[in-house]
């Protein structure tokens, strides 16, 4: 038991380590001045990214076992596919903003941190729910369900952006907002007032949209297991990588016209798994060849069928 105890306590504080180091390296000196993130860039954090996860992913396979090492790389697979939707947001939030492209990924960055703490919250209240009420799992399962139902006949047309929720027009009603942007700085003072700028609206909206992807993204997670470490470790690599995603794939997401429809397939399985897992749990191996398959035929499909229009 102590011997567990220790293991854990080592890959939560080498998890830390990572997750500091990079961090301080992306905006203290890679990105302390703003700029717009090359191709090559993005391709390459994209790639030290999935690399961690992957080193991580080994050193639970060593020190806690092909078990939870398998979850890890689920839950990974899971909320990477599930976030996918944010960058959607992204694209469309620094369009009606205006973002100019050097200071996206300021606001990113600074988005990734207040997600981390939003998902920690989540993953610790969602982990407390189900050790006392384990019933709960059985309502992630028909929630998630029904949103991926809700998700695969829903028109393109109906979706919103966050910008225009209720909460958010009533941010830019109530807050002084500058009329345009101030460099990268989310507030500023004009004529002795304080006022926040373009850019602190935009950040609010990330924030929102986070929100609002997690409510699937976290209980999803824990459809594959209840470790809070694993949820929270797989959670977490997967938003670190959402910005170098953003800008390396930027240009590619108008053609994934089918990933919708995968990522409802993926939630109704997912929700599907939890409700039968007093008959027939399924195991976490193929809960993850599900998922990767799912994905890999919606995204072949899409890619293929631009391209045949395009031709």
């Amino acid at each position: 038991m102590d011997g567990t105890m220790d293991s854990t306590m080592w890959l939560w504080g080498g998890f830390g380590a990572v997750i500091v180091t990079l961090l301080a390296l992306d905006l203290g000196i890679l990105h302390r001045k703003a700029r717009a993130v090359t191709m090559r860039e993005a391709l390459t954090w994209s790639v030290i990214w999935v690399g961690c996860a992957i080193l991580f992913n080994i050193a639970i396979f060593f020190w806690r076992g092909p078990q939870p090492a398998l979850e890890f790389m689920t839950g990974y697979l899971i909320e990477l596919a599930l976030s996918v939707d944010n960058l959607f947001v992204f694209m469309i939030l620094f369009g009606q903003f205006g973002v100019p492209p050097a200071l996206q990924h300021r606001v990113l960055f600074w988005g990734v941190l207040g997600a981390i703490a939003m998902r920690a919250v989540m993953i610790v209240a969602g982990a407390a729910l189900i050790t006392n009420f384990h019933w709960i799992l059985y309502l992630f399962g028909v929630f998630l369900a029904i949103t991926g139902f809700k998700m695969l006949f829903a028109k393109d047309e109906e979706a919103t952006s966050p910008a225009d929720q209720p909460f958010l027009r009533w941010v830019r009603n109530h807050l002084p907002v500058t009329n345009e942007h101030h460099g990268d700085a989310f507030v500023v003072r004009v004529n002795g007032r304080s006022m926040v700028t373009p850019l602190f609206i935009v950040l609010i909206s990330v924030e929102f949209a986070d929100l609002m992807f997690a409510t699937d993204s976290v209980p999803a997670i824990f459809a594959v297991t209840t470790d809070p470490f694993v949820v929270f470790t797989s959670n977490i690599f997967a938003i670190l990588g959402l910005r170098s995603f953003y800008f390396a794939l930027r240009d590619l997401m108008a053609r994934l016209k089918y990933l919708k429809y995968g990522l409802s397939l993926v939630l109704m399985f997912i929700g599907v798994k939890i409700l039968l897992a007093g008959v027939y749990p399924l195991p976490v191996a193929v809960a993850l060849g599900v998922t990767f398959g799912i994905l890999a035929v919606t995204v072949t499909a899409s890619l293929l069928a631009t391209r045949r229009s395009e031709a």
